[in-house]
């Protein structure tokens, strides 16, 4: 008699406690809450992922099939296409490169530096992936030649530092880090830009930038330049370059980062490097847009966008970067929002836009030509939420700006019923490394980035599959993108 008095006593404490946890106001929020799918967000991710896709690399018919993929789904649920003449797609000007095949070789000296004698050199090949990757913007080239070490790869004589000073680099391949002196000091801002560290290299005559990475991951973030053919290598090959000078990787790391002052030499090891590339300079990228109309005759004209970036880095070499986490994962949030918003009885006052950007990968493209041309009958963007690689871990973290305090406030009102938010930090700025929230957060509109907590593995690599993905979180996710633009929106 005791245990089932226990029992009863123990089940209306559960519900008391189940009765105290936060639910959204009113029936039609919950409703949409329910039409939110975990199954179907994996499901929008694995289709992204497929090898059909090729990648999503901007521009290239992989991209586009997939964009025109997520149109239907979008016209399904029933959003409303942004343009009369494009549909669910807005164009722009989208240039890229296929990288169809490279190979490096590290000629490493051999016998002790002596002018009297040629030097004797030994062959280290290195394995795509494992070892390097050219950036995918090479143009095509097969070059055997001297290297130099410069640094973090910046000459700006104007503010004080050039790792170029005293070099040598003509008809060279230039070895550096991604990187400043001092992190903390936006003077350098622009020259981390790998389009600036580029063109540098190029205009002082390098025949390419070799980047020392701890990672090698794929990158197609660069201008293709002709005659120039970056590329990037692992610290083990770097050890292996530097062991004629008696340093490794980390130690010249640190250096750098410690004196704050360039650190540039001449090496006796050459590089070979051969890569074999197509440039498509017209082609066309798409951002897929839908949208939710308002309810208030007067606010409907202002929206407020749930968007992510819909891309990844293609399909090169033979090697597929399926782009399961980055960014398929914040792809199917953010449609999966809008399924849920476009299914409630009741719109909030202001429209809801749901964009998915093309171009991220390629700096930022898409995002920033939306904001630049914000289509359809809307003259207000009155705020944003970004989500950015959803797919790994329990939580979701992210930034928003330090005013206006309502907008972190819709968020922070959202996730009482869901429980998700890890923690939310302050946006002061976007750097060279934002997501597709910076170009809104630069016109000052209120813009907000989350992603999920991780570890976010095979980032840019050809691991990055449908095999990492939580469905679980990217629902919660949709769940907190709905409720927060629904409660910015109907203000």
């Amino acid at each position: 008699m005791l245990k089932i008095r226990s029992l009863g006593i123990f089940a209306l404490v559960l519900l008391l406690a189940a009765s105290s946890i936060a639910q959204p106001p009113d029936k039609n929020l919950r409703d949409g809450l329910a039409s939110i799918s975990p199954a179907e967000t994996y499901d929008i991710v694995k289709t992204l992922a497929r090898p059909e896709y090729a990648g999503r690399l901007t521009g290239h018919p992989g991209y586009t099939a997939a964009a025109q993929w997520a149109a239907k789904k979008l016209a399904a649920w029933g959003l409303k296409p942004i343009s009369g003449k494009d549909g669910y797609l807005q164009p722009y000007a989208s240039p890229y490169t296929i990288i169809d095949k490279a190979e490096m070789t590290i000629l490493l000296p051999d016998s002790p530096a002596d002018p009297a004698k040629a030097p004797v050199y030994k062959e280290m090949k290195l394995v795509p992936e494992k070892d390097f990757l050219p950036l995918l913007y090479s143009d095509s080239g097969d070059r055997t030649a001297e290297t130099v070490f410069a640094g973090w790869g910046i000459s700006a004589p104007e503010i004080g530092y050039d790792d170029y000073a005293g070099l040598e680099v003509k008809g060279k391949f230039v070895l550096c880090y991604r990187g400043t002196p001092d992190e903390n000091d936006k003077r350098y801002q622009s020259y981390d830009e790998h389009r600036t560290r580029m063109k540098t290299a190029k205009d002082k005559g390098a025949l390419g930038i070799v980047y020392v990475y701890d990672e090698i991951a794929s990158n197609p973030n660069g201008d293709f330049l002709e005659g120039f053919t970056p590329a990037m290598i692992g610290p083990k090959v770097m050890d292996a370059i530097l062991k004629d000078v008696n340093s490794t990787s980390a130690d010249l790391k640190k250096s750098l980062t410690t004196w704050k002052r360039p650190v540039s030499f001449p090496l006796r090891a050459k590089i070979h490097l051969a890569v074999a590339s197509r440039h498509f300079p017209l082609a066309v990228g798409y951002n897929v847009v839908g949208y939710i109309e308002g309810s208030d005759p007067k606010l409907r004209h202002e929206c407020v966008i749930i968007g992510g970036h819909f891309d990844h880095t293609g399909a090169h070499m033979g090697l597929l970067f399926p782009g399961a986490d980055d960014n398929a994962s914040g792809s199917a949030t953010v449609m999966e929002a809008g399924k849920a918003m476009a299914a409630l009885a009741h719109k909030p006052k202001r429209s809801i836009i749901i964009a998915l950007f093309g171009g991220e990968e390629l700096g930022l493209q898409g995002s920033t030509w939306f904001s630049e041309h914000v289509p359809g009958p809307f003259d207000k963007v009155a705020g944003m939420f970004n989500f950015d690689m959803t797919g790994e871990g329990d939580g979701l973290w992210g930034g928003v700006p330090a005013e206006p305090a309502e907008f972190k406030g819709a968020l922070e009102e959202a996730d009482k019923s869901v429980k998700v938010l890890r923690g939310l930090g302050v946006i002061r700025g976007v750097g060279v490394r934002g997501s597709d929230f910076a170009p809104f957060f630069l016109q000052g509109i209120p813009a907000a980035s989350l992603g999920s907590n991780g570890p976010h593995l095979a980032y840019h690599q050809t691991g990055d599959t449908i095999y990492r993905i939580n469905p679980d979180i990217m629902a919660d996710a949709a769940k907190v993108a709905f409720l927060a633009a629904y409660i910015w929106a109907d203000r």
